[in-house]
C-alpha cells in the first residue's frame, strides 16, 4: 500500500515537473521575444548590460537554491547524529556545514549584487519601452525566478520520493 502510495505521489510530482517544465519554455519565448525588443531599442552597451544581467540571473538564482538545498542535507545529517556516529563523520559534517554556510552568504551577496544590477536595467529600459513592456519585463523576470525556484522544489521532491520508493523495495523481501 505503501509502495503504491509512493509510486503515484511520484507520477503526480512528475506531471507537475511536466507542467512547469512547459511554463518555462513559454517564458523563455517571452523572454526571447523581449530580447529581440530590447535590442531594437537600447544601444549595444545597454543591450549587453540586459543580457548579461538575464543570463546572471538563472545562474545566481540557481546557485542560492543549490546550496540552500546542499545545506539542508547536511542540516539533516547532523540533527541524526548520536552516540554511534565516529568522530570523523561529525567532524566532516561541521565542515561541510561552515563551508556551505560561507558559499551561501556569499551567494546572498551575489543576490543583492544581481538585485542592484537589475534596478539599473530597469532604468535603462524605462527610457525606452512603454509601459506596458516595461510591465512584461518585470513579469517575465518574476516567472522566471519563480519558475527556477519552483522546479528546483519539485526535483527535490522526486528525488526524496525515489530515494524512498527504492528503500522500501529493498526493505520488502
Amino acid at each position: 500500500e505503501l509502495i503504491s502510495s509512493l509510486r503515484s505521489k511520484l507520477q503526480t510530482l512528475w506531471e507537475e515537473r511536466e507542467l512547469v517544465l512547459s511554463e518555462a519554455r513559454e517564458c523563455a519565448e517571452r523572454g526571447e521575444e523581449l530580447e529581440v525588443t530590447v535590442r531594437d531599442v537600447c544601444k549595444p552597451n545597454e543591450f549587453e548590460r540586459y543580457m548579461m544581467f538575464i543570463g546572471d540571473l538563472e545562474k545566481v538564482v540557481s546557485l542560492l537554491l543549490c546550496l540552500s538545498s546542499r545545506l539542508a542535507r547536511v542540516q539533516n545529517a547532523m540533527r541524526r547524529i548520536d552516540g554511534n556516529t565516529d568522530a570523523e563523520e561529525k567532524q566532516s559534517l561541521n565542515e561541510r556545514h561552515k563551508l556551505l554556510s560561507r558559499q551561501r552568504e556569499d551567494a546572498k551577496d551575489l543576490k543583492e549584487n544581481l538585485d542592484r544590477r537589475e534596478r539599473v536595467v530597469s532604468g535603462i529600459l524605462a527610457k525606452y519601452l512603454t509601459d506596458q513592456q516595461l510591465q512584461d519585463y518585470r513579469r517575465f523576470v518574476q516567472v522566471k525566478t519563480s519558475l527556477l525556484i519552483e522546479q528546483k522544489d519539485l526535483e527535490e521532491q522526486i528525488k526524496f520520493s525515489e530515494e524512498q520508493l527504492e528503500n522500501l523495495e529493498k526493505s520488502i523481501p
